[in-house]
């Protein structure tokens, strides 16, 4: 049986009319008829006073935490600051308590819940990535062992192929271990005063023979003569230009042009490589940063790579206390652009 809040002030009031009026009997000289008016008014004065007590403090206020509950349950997280900060009720303080717990929690559950899909798509996407190479490592070296080992032009061509493979997987390895060292602090960057102009031509350099292949110019353009002096770990940054031109070089047109530019400004330099090749649709540029993402899946195969350049960019640049950026049109070209303080 449940009992409303106005029963509930009704017994407890007759309770203190009762003992009221029973105290009364031993006090000499009341009447009968004022023991009915104190007891009456004792009734409706309780009555009113416990009803007020209830409905106020403790029932509109348990009416909360069940509201608060099924705001809960359906993730409703919005509180108003000025209510935790102002609150002397403490039914109402244990009201915010419990919601801003439950709520940081629920927070927690679903960062671990989105970490756990993560390592679940980190893992397929290696599995596949390592699978690749291996298998196709493991058929030349079957097709060779049953018999055609015998051929000499056969078995040079397979194991070409396979070394090939092997090469690749061995990239991938690399790159891995990187980015793993990269995401959890294990590599310290060493800065030092570094000449961007000429990291720039030594990556030119280095993959000279790819653009050939493409036929693709590689150009510098500064706004001031000399040296371009920013305060950078040689090593990291070289990496980053050679991932950031080799992707421009591998992704662009045939015949294309790659620009790196320097860009002066008060205490940075703007640093942008450019392609004029196909761009990147609008949809993908979000997501051109995480680890094996590639916008034509197909045309990455082709063009090699293991699907972590542009994410060991990312965290390299993260560690100057940077970040790349990206712009993009359809048939217009790619731009990808950081900044890195000047030497001092």
């Amino acid at each position: 049986m449940s009992l409303s809040p106005r029963v509930i002030a009704f017994l407890l009031a007759g309770l203190i009319s009762a003992l009221t009026a029973v105290f009364l009997t031993f006090v000499e000289g009341v009447t009968r008829s004022m023991l009915f008016v104190v007891a009456i008014s004792s009734l409706i004065v309780s009555f009113f006073l416990i009803l007020y007590t209830i409905e106020i403090l403790v029932y509109r206020e348990v009416n909360k935490m069940y509201k608060t509950i099924h705001k809960l349950r359906i993730k409703d997280f919005t509180i108003s600051r000025s209510t935790l900060i102002k609150n002397n009720n403490p039914f109402k303080k244990l009201n915010d308590e419990i919601f801003v717990y439950v709520a940081r929690k629920q927070k927690e559950i679903e960062e671990l819940r989105r970490l756990e899909q993560f390592r679940r798509e980190f893992l397929a996407d290696v599995s596949h990535e390592l699978k690749t190479p291996v298998f196709a490592a493991q058929g030349f070296i079957h097709t060779l062992i049953d018999g055609a080992v015998d051929d000499e032009k056969v078995r040079d061509k397979f194991l070409a192929k396979a070394a090939k493979s092997l090469d690749g997987l061995d990239a991938l390895v690399k790159d891995l271990v990187a980015l793993s060292q990269l995401e959890t602090g294990e590599v310290k960057m060493h800065f030092e005063p570094v000449d961007l102009y000429q990291i720039t031509l030594e990556v030119f350099e280095q993959l000279e023979n790819t653009a050939l292949a493409r036929q693709t110019s590689l150009k510098i353009k500064t706004d001031q003569p000399g040296a371009v002096l920013v305060k950078a770990d040689p090593q990291r940054i070289t990496q980053v230009l050679t991932n950031l031109i080799e992707n421009a070089i591998k992704y662009g047109n045939d015949g294309g042009k790659v620009l790196v530019s320097f860009e002066t400004e008060k205490k940075h330099y703007n640093v942008l490589v450019r392609d004029n090749g196909p761009g990147i649709p609008p949809e993908h540029l979000n997501r051109i940063f995480e680890r094996f993402y590639r916008v034509d899946k197909s045309r990455s195969k082709e063009r090699g790579g293991t699907g972590l350049g542009l994410a060991i960019v990312k965290h390299i640049l993260n560690a100057h206390k940077s970040k790349i950026t990206v712009m993009s049109k359809p048939d217009k070209g790619t731009t990808f652009s950081f900044k890195l303080d000047k030497a001092e």
